[in-house]
């Protein structure tokens, strides 16, 4: 399953705050085995919104969008969606149902607009917040607070699917580019996947399909370089 993943914020951009819903999505995608192939940031703008979602919706299996729900101003990630779908914006009596019934907020406590969703989607309730999420076609849009939004996540994530690959590190005490011929090693002889991210020491990740592969290169790494404590 390929997936897309779009956050929305203009804070995001100015590096007010950082982003770690995209990192975390990508995380938890991964590990349910959803190839994630595109992260994309975009300001507090309908065009934008309704740009990329209506360009992603068509060319991955599922878009996750997260921020800029709610009634605010600066709230517009509903009404992107809603024009990328060339849809309106109504207020979904589910959701409000949900909110009263469920969430004990009462309808003259609510802002006008909080249950606003495009006409036809699916609602997603908001179990640590106010904000609904929705889901219109392989769109789902989440709330932009981590809390929220971790916990909407996972009342939907079995519907993201894949082969679950598997993942060893080994930490490697040599210049990444002395490793050159070693990574080679590894892809022929494993068929393992091999990614190095440089820092105090090398971080090798090794990734396969094969949770025997994965092993058994490690294993080989670790008796031909000078690794520290695996990670």
């Amino acid at each position: 399953m390929r997936v897309a993943i779009l956050t929305v914020g203009d804070e995001l951009l100015v590096g007010d705050t950082v982003n770690t819903n995209a990192a975390w999505l990508g995380e938890r995608l991964t590990a349910r085995g959803a190839d994630v192939e595109r992260a994309t940031t975009v300001p507090d703008r309908v065009d934008d919104i309704a740009e990329v979602v209506d360009a992603y919706a068509d060319r991955y299996d599922a878009l996750v969008v997260t921020g800029g729900l709610g009634p605010t101003h600066d709230d517009v990630t509903m009404a992107g969606v809603a024009a990328a779908f060339d849809r309106e914006l109504r207020t979904d009596e589910q959701a409000l149902a949900w909110l009263t019934d469920e969430g004990d907020y009462s309808r003259d406590d609510l802002v006008t607009g909080t249950a606003d969703l495009p006409a036809g989607s699916e609602p997603l309730h908001n179990e640590v917040g106010v904000a609904p999420g929705c889901v219109l076609g392989n769109v789902y849009v989440l709330p932009g607070v981590p809390a929220e939004m971790k916990a909407m996540f996972e009342s939907v994530a079995a519907r993201f699917t894949g082969t679950v690959r598997h993942v060893e590190r080994v930490a490697v005490d040599e210049p990444e580019s002395a490793l050159i011929e070693r990574f080679d090693e590894l892809r022929e002889r494993f068929g393992v996947k091999v990614g190095s991210y440089p820092g105090e020491v090398v971080s090798v990740k090794l990734e396969s399909e094969d949770p025997d592969a994965v092993a058994a290169a490690a294993s080989w790494l670790r008796e031909h370089a000078e690794t520290t404590v695996s990670s």
